[in-house]
């Protein structure tokens, strides 16, 4: 299974990256610009050297996953999704982790998107032969860069059907105490993306960076 990530050049996409390579499987990082995923090539490789991470263009990176994460900005998302329509093969999973948040006056939301969810805009731009599911909208990028420290939480993965999240859900099940839950359709990423916006207020309100969700009773 090759892995792509779409905006691996950015603190989540590089966290994601390390540590789906620390369990042992291929990652391709893309970027607009080559040199810049060269250059997250390189940092990953000074932590390990034996990380399976390779830097591309985008447009490679889409063409060669089987399964694509897409960890941009919500701004622009519509472009690259257009641009990117070409290139995927039938039957790629693309694993949206895009949170449309906003600040006023401090104070974090989530923009109101017609579709429901930035997960619901992306199947909504994308062929239906493609297969589209969420996760990891809920975990800080802070964390996940951190190899040394463990997850220790749950993620919520949606999806177009029940095979799609589990085959989602055994991929991030490689990762170490991290523990992928199945929420269910796509209309679930409605709650998650305002979940994300909640952990930010908790982060603020007890001087925390990490703060992350646990299911007790599951």
């Amino acid at each position: 299974m090759q892995i792509g990530i779409i905006g691996g050049t950015g603190h989540e996409g590089r966290g994601i990256a390390a540590r789906f390579a620390a369990a042992g499987l291929s990652v391709l990082i893309g970027s607009r610009e080559m040199e810049r995923a060269q250059d997250t090539v390189n940092r990953l490789h000074g932590a390990s050297a034996a990380l399976a991470v390779e830097g591309l263009t985008n447009d490679e990176v889409a063409a060669r996953s089987d399964v694509l994460f897409l960890a941009v900005p919500f701004e622009g998302l519509g472009e690259l999704l257009q641009g990117l329509r070409g290139r995927l093969r039938p039957g790629t999973f693309v694993v949206d982790l895009v949170v449309p948040v906003t600040f006023e006056a401090g104070v974090p939301g989530v923009v109101s998107v017609p579709e429901g969810s930035a997960t619901e805009f992306v199947r909504a731009h994308l062929p239906p032969e493609v297969h589209v599911a969420s996760a990891f909208k809920t975990i800080p990028a802070s964390a996940l860069g951190k190899l040394d420290a463990p997850l220790d939480c749950d993620d919520f993965v949606c999806g177009d059907t029940p095979e799609v999240r589990e085959r989602i859900i055994e991929l991030l099940s490689r990762i170490p105490n991290l523990r992928p839950l199945d929420a269910g359709g796509l209309a679930s990423a409605r709650a998650i993306e305002h979940m994300t916006a909640l952990a930010i207020v908790l982060n603020k309100r007890y001087k925390v960076r990490d703060a992350r969700f646990k299911v007790v009773g599951v």
